[in-house]
């Protein structure tokens, strides 16, 4: 026999939506805009100017002008030459903060789900330079035999999924620069040629992921997703870890799906959807 919702359930539920509501509400788009902006203009150390910050972001010209303007008078952002860049103040707060104390707590909820919907070991890696990132938290399976990883460490960008995936997000000039000729080998698998890994970056960029098999260690297989900001930039990555018998099978499309949908997930709980 069917019974009738609880008038405390309903209330709450409601009470939720309302706040989930008044949360919206509340929401002021130009802070935002200009947080979008500040995180655009860590990636120009040199400054850029205006109309390619307008175009980066994808707000207009006068709009990016505005807001330049109100940041550059409270010292968020300096002007030289007609070209933004990172002020005093963004530097002095930075000292004082704890890099990713709140971005962990607002995903380790996010990889330990994952963790368990997939069995596997998941991991995030929060990007700090086109050629620099961080591990930050991850979140273990269930399973007996599963990889962990150490929290803090950084892996050869050419044979991680992660340094694959932020490689394949530079330019060919920049690639051309930072990668030397011969690679370090770490295993028979490991891609040590340039040119084969200019050609495993190019397929990155088509398929949107990058995988690591046997490259790093002898039956590792890892699968990496990014993860974007409000303006489509890459700010950290998603990864799966686990033995490659595992996830090297036909549940590896599933397993992707789920993946992308897990970064879309963390990209919510950092705020930027």
């Amino acid at each position: 026999m069917a019974t009738e919702p609880r008038a405390d359930t309903l209330s709450e539920s409601a009470a939720e939506e309302s706040t989930h509501d008044e949360a919206a509400d509340l929401t002021n788009k130009s802070v935002i805009k200009a947080t979008v902006i500040l995180s655009e203009l860590g990636r120009h150390k040199q400054g850029i100017t205006v109309t390619e910050l307008a175009q980066a972001v994808k707000i207009t010209r006068p709009t990016a002008f505005r807001l330049l303007l109100s940041l550059e008078q409270t010292g968020f952002v300096d002007r030289v030459d007609n070209r933004y860049m990172l002020g005093w103040e963004m530097a002095r707060l930075g000292r004082l903060a704890d890099p990713y104390a709140g971005a962990v707590a607002r995903i380790q909820p996010v990889l330990d789900e994952y963790a368990r919907k997939l069995n596997e070991t998941v991991s995030f890696a929060m990007v700090r330079g086109d050629l620099a990132y961080d591990v930050i938290a991850e979140a273990a399976a269930t399973r007996y035999l599963n990889v962990s990883l150490y929290v803090g460490e950084t892996y050869p960008m050419h044979a991680s999924a992660t340094g694959k995936l932020l490689l394949a997000q530079l330019s060919d000039n920049r690639l051309a620069e930072a990668l030397p000729e011969k690679l370090e080998r770490y295993t028979p698998n490991t891609i040590t040629s340039r040119k084969a890994l200019l050609q495993e970056l190019q397929k990155i960029r088509e398929q949107g992921y990058a995988v690591i098999d046997n490259e790093l260690e002898e039956g590792l297989f890892v699968v990496a997703v990014p993860v974007h900001d409000l303006a489509g930039s890459v700010v950290g990555v998603f990864t799966i870890n686990g033995p490659v018998q595992r996830l090297k099978s036909d549940q590896l499309p599933d397993t992707l799906d789920q993946l992308q949908q897990g970064a879309r997930d963390i990209s919510k709980a950092l705020g930027f959807v």
